[in-house]
């Protein structure tokens, strides 16, 4: 799925956060959205993700302009398409390991619910097989965000938005998250990451400097 802004300008308390970006985030690719703390790095992936109105410019996914969409549409989007993995994880604690991942279960067994096969391949590929049935809470930061990316590619989600994901890491655990949003890339998705990790930005295949004009690809070594 083939993201893009041209000329976003958005302003937040009366203060302009961004002024004209334009960034193109193609299917089958990393890209990084860089900057110092404060550039509106957020605020750009919110307004990619279509969480965030912008002022002016257009979002365009797949060369629709999507900048006006209502609410419904909204929720469409993120419904078929979108997931996110933002600083906060977006897990609930109180939940298992299983129903963050498929977001299904049964009142009458109060399980999660699902397509049990995938779930397991999903739990395997991002290094949480045999805790479905744990709650969510029992996990680390690294974890947790293994877990938000395992929902990601349970649910098929053609892009996905991910902000800071390796800031509260130790140095194991951010290679393990690098790596999975690096493959989740590789099978042709949408990977788009607002980060100040160095080691995130050179695992990306473009990066796009906050306030620089458009995204710039990474140099082929």
């Amino acid at each position: 799925m083939l993201i893009e802004a041209e000329g976003v300008c958005v302003a937040i308390g009366g203060r302009r956060v961004l002024d004209g970006e334009f960034v193109r985030c193609d299917p089958g690719t990393m890209t990084a959205l860089v900057g110092p703390s404060g550039s509106g790095k957020t605020t750009l992936l919110h307004c990619l993700g279509l969480l965030l109105p912008v002022d002016r410019g257009r979002i365009l996914v797949n060369g629709q302009d999507v900048t006006k969409y209502g609410s419904a549409a909204r929720r469409r989007f993120w419904r078929d398409h979108a997931a996110f993995v933002l600083q906060d994880y977006g897990i609930m604690d109180t939940e298992s390991v299983a129903f963050n991942i498929t977001m299904r279960s049964s009142l009458l067994v109060k399980r999660a619910t699902g397509d049990e096969k995938r779930l397991a391949q999903v739990l395997e590929q991002t290094g949480l097989a045999g805790r479905q049935d744990e709650a969510a809470s029992h996990l680390s930061g690294g974890e947790k965000q293994r877990l938000a990316l395992a929902r990601a590619i349970y649910k098929r989600a053609t892009v996905v938005f991910v902000d800071e994901p390796t800031a509260s890491l130790d140095a194991a655990n951010r290679l393990k998250v690098i790596d999975l949003f690096a493959e989740f890339a590789a099978r042709g998705r949408t990977v788009i990451v607002s980060t100040h990790d160095s080691e995130m930005i050179e695992a990306c295949d473009s990066r796009h400097h906050i306030g620089n004009g458009r995204t710039a690809a990474r140099p082929v070594k």
